[in-house]
Order: structure tokens, then C-alpha cells, then sequence
């Protein structure tokens, strides 16, 4: 048992909590700057035909991140429960064997792709305007973009491992070098779009260096590699980590669902004012990912361990975790919506009166996201997939879709921005009514 381990388990679960919870914070953070850097440098140095084409490659970017989730948080916590299990040679398999099927699965995407760029491009809704500047990304995006996964992969095992911190700083030192290589691909080499992917990719690789030292550390239990792969355990590995695979797929369609009903109920505008709340809801989101990135190895440990008392306060410490972050998130929107408004610079009046009642409005999501986050996470981390699916289909799928189709219709144009925090709120009714008391018992 390395020191990181035995911290697990002898001291005080809150302080263990806190030591993870900081650094994945931090982590979340600085890894939604990376993915911002590129539109605001685009969008400055290029121009706004290039960051449509940028935007438009996203989902490209956001399927290679999902599936470094998917298999990283199922790779990972099967990890933990084997290292809670003293089982270190079933563990470093599980590890090895991540890495390899992640670099096969976008081997052979990356590789389609990059023979059918422009196919793929015109899927992605480029015109004759954005074709180029999106094909331009493409190109740097399917060959390459395994690095950026690889990266978020190793990321989740190294946290799972003992080493949150170095985890946060390898993120860290991504961001700080994808600012200044943006800069220098963009303003001094005028490489445009391509350069601005290049610079992503680039930055993953430094990231990548800064991983190495847990590696290379006498502590490390992932630097003798085993290779006891086997379906079932490849099986297990995609069960786990398909709801994270799923969240992420989840945020497609409450973007695509809000777009689709505010450009009816609103028209432009009303799609303008909610790309505010959309640039906004993704750094307030990410602080609650910390709180799940926290939670995992966690739990995964002491399930593996089984040490229930553990994972009993673990859920507690969670769940206050992410009410009182909820209750802050909300209490700066209501107080600060003008200031973060004013933040993009909008110049009709019109969207900015949309986009502060619907921060106003939006904001009460918060007071409930983190609790269903906590038992996605909880019951993902001991691998009652089904349960997790349950939570992830709700809350992403059902009751959205049919908040934003009926709250307008009932209740009038305002209503629309509810859709999202009555969705969190029903879900977290039916966990706490029907769920909590058999994972913490009645409190």
C-alpha cells in the first residue's frame, strides 16, 4: 500500500475528500479554459468565419473527450477497486489494457476521418464560408487528437493513483501552454485555424510531460506494467465508464434542445442570450465535475476495501459539498447578472435583458445538480451501472426534453429557462425519496 492509499484509509474521510476535491476543481477549471482558448484567440486573430468553423468541428472534439471519459472513469475505477482489494497486478492490467483500446478506438476514427475531411465537415454543417477553416481543424483534429485523449486518460489514472495535485498541474501546465502557443501559431506564424489545432495538440503533449514524474515516482503503482487483458475485463471497463460517456452526450442535447426551442420562441436573439448562460453554465458545471472526479477514487477504493462506514461519509460529505457550492453559484447569479452580461460585450439591449432573467432563472439548477451528481457518481463508482443510467437518462434526456417542449407552452416565453433546474430538481426528488436511505441510511 503506497502512502496515497494508506491516506485513504486511516485519515478523517473529509480531510481525504478536501485533498482530492481542490486539486480536481482546479483541475475542471483550467481545463475549461484550454477548450475556450482557441474561439477567443480564433475569433481575434483569424476572424468569425474561422471560429464558426472552429465551432463547428467541436463535436469532433467533444466525441474524442467523451470517449477518453468512457474509458478512463471505467478503466480508472475498476483500478481503485482492484488497489482496494491489495489485487495491484489485476489493477496495473486494467490500466494497460485502457490505454491500448482507447489508442485502437480513435486510431481508427482518427484515421476514417481524416480520409473523409471534407465528407465530414459538410456533415458538421460547414457551407462554403466555413468549409475551409473547419477542414483546416479536421486535419490537425483526426490524426492527432488521440494525443489530447491519451492526456485526459492518463490524467483520471494518476488522480486515481494517489497524485490529484500532480493530476491538476499537468492540466494546468496544458492551459498555460496552449495560451501562449495559440498566440504564437495565430499572431507571429499566421497559421490561422490549423495552427490554432496544432496548438491544442501541443499542449496536450506537455501535458503529457508533467505525468510522467508520477511514472517515474518510487510510489507509483503504474510503473511496472501487466498485460492479463481479457474481454470481460475490456466488457467491465466500457459498463463503467458509459455514463460518463452518456453525461457528455447528455450536454449535446440540452444545448441542441435549448437552441431549437429559444430560436422558435425568441428567434436570434433569444439563441444569442442563451449562448451567455451556455459559456457560463460550462465553467459552473465543470466545478461540479470536481466534485464527482473527487468522489470516484473514493469510493472505488473503499468499495473495493469494503469499507461502507467510508463510503456512507464519503456521500455525506459530498452532498453538503454541492449544496453549499449550489447555493453560492446561485446567490452570484441572482446578485451578479448584469457584471457577468457585460462580461461578452453585448450591445443590443434587448439580449441582454434575456440573458439576465435567464441567468436569474437558470441558476436554480445548481441547487440541485450536485446532489444528482453525487449518486451518479456514487453508484457509477461502485458499479451499479444501472442506476447511474437511470439518473443520467432522467436528468440529460427525458425531463428536459420535455420541460422545454411544455413549461412555454403552459406558462409563457420566460418559462423556458426553468426547463433545465426543474429537470435537476424531479431527478434529486427521486433520489432522495427513493434512493438515499439505502446508500446512507436515514439520517
Amino acid at each position: 500500500m503506497n502512502d496515497a492509499h494508506q491516506t485513504l484509509m486511516t485519515k478523517p474521510v473529509r480531510r481525504v475528500f478536501f485533498q482530492y476535491f481542490f486539486p480536481s476543481l482546479a483541475g475542471m477549471m483550467l481545463m475549461s479554459v484550454n477548450i475556450l482558448t482557441d474561439g477567443i484567440f480564433v475569433g481575434n486573430g483569424v476572424g468569425a468565419e474561422a471560429l464558426a468553423g472552429v465551432n463547428l468541428a467541436m463535436p469532433v472534439f467533444s466525441l474524442i473527450f467523451s470517449m477518453a471519459l468512457w474509458i478512463g472513469i471505467g478503466g480508472g475505477t475498476l483500478f481503485s477497486m482492484h488497489m482496494g482489494k491489495g489485487e495491484k497486478k489485476e489493477a496495473r492490467s486494467i490500466f494497460s489494457l485502457s490505454v491500448v483500446s482507447l489508442f485502437f478506438i480513435l486510431a481508427v476514427i482518427g484515421s476514417i476521418g481524416y480520409f473523409y475531411i471534407e465528407e465530414t465537415a459538410l456533415l458538421l454543417g460547414a457551407n462554403e464560408d466555413t468549409l475551409f477553416h473547419t477542414m483546416e481543424y479536421l486535419k490537425v483534429l483526426m490524426p492527432l487528437g488521440w494525443i489530447v485523449a491519451v492526456h485526459e486518460l492518463l490524467s483520471i489514472f494518476v488522480r486515481n493513483d494517489g497524485s490529484p495535485v500532480l493530476s491538476m498541474v499537468s492540466l494546468g501546465t496544458t492551459a498555460v501552454v496552449n495560451i501562449i502557443l495559440n498566440y504564437y501559431m495565430i499572431f507571429i506564424l499566421e497559421l490561422g485555424v490549423f495552427g490554432a489545432a496544432l496548438a491544442t495538440v501541443l499542449a496536450s503533449v506537455a501535458g503529457l510531460f508533467v505525468l510522467v514524474v508520477h511514472f517515474a515516482g518510487k510510489h507509483s503503482n503504474l510503473t511496472t506494467l501487466t498485460f492479463g487483458w481479457s474481454l470481460a475485463a475490456l466488457r467491465k471497463i466500457l459498463n463503467i465508464g458509459f455514463p460518463s460517456f452518456l453525461t457528455e452526450a447528455g450536454m449535446l442535447v440540452f444545448v441542441a434542445g435549448y437552441n431549437l426551442a429559444l430560436v422558435q420562441l425568441l428567434g436570434t436573439e433569444g439563441v444569442a442570450a442563451f449562448s451567455v448562460i451556455n459559456y457560463l453554465h460550462g465553467f459552473m458545471f465543470l466545478s461540479f465535475f470536481g466534485i464527482e472526479t473527487a468522489l470516484q477514487p473514493m469510493i472505488s477504493y473503499y468499495h473495493g476495501a469494503g469499507e461502507k462506514e467510508r463510503i456512507k461519509a464519503s456521500v455525506k460529505i459530498g452532498e453538503k459539498t454541492s449544496l453549499v457550492l449550489g447555493v453560492f453559484l446561485l446567490s452570484v447569479g441572482l446578485v451578479a447578472a448584469p457584471g457577468l452580461v457585460s462580461l461578452f460585450g453585448l450591445e443590443s439591449e434587448n439580449i441582454r435583458e434575456l440573458a439576465i432573467e435567464g441567468i436569474r432563472l437558470f441558476f436554480f439548477t445548481y441547487l440541485f445538480l450536485g446532489f444528482n451528481f453525487v449518486y451518479m457518481t456514487y453508484f457509477q463508482s461502485i458499479g451499479n451501472i444501472r442506476s447511474a443510467m437511470i439518473i443520467i437518462l432522467l436528468r440529460s434526456f427525458v425531463f428536459i426534453v420535455i420541460f422545454l417542449w411544455a413549461l412555454p407552452a403552459l406558462f409563457g416565453t420566460s418559462a423556458v429557462w426553468l426547463s433545465l433546474p426543474l429537470a435537476e430538481m424531479l431527478v434529486a426528488a427521486l433520489i432522495f425519496f427513493l434512493a438515499r436511505k439505502h446508500v446512507i441510511g436515514r439520517t
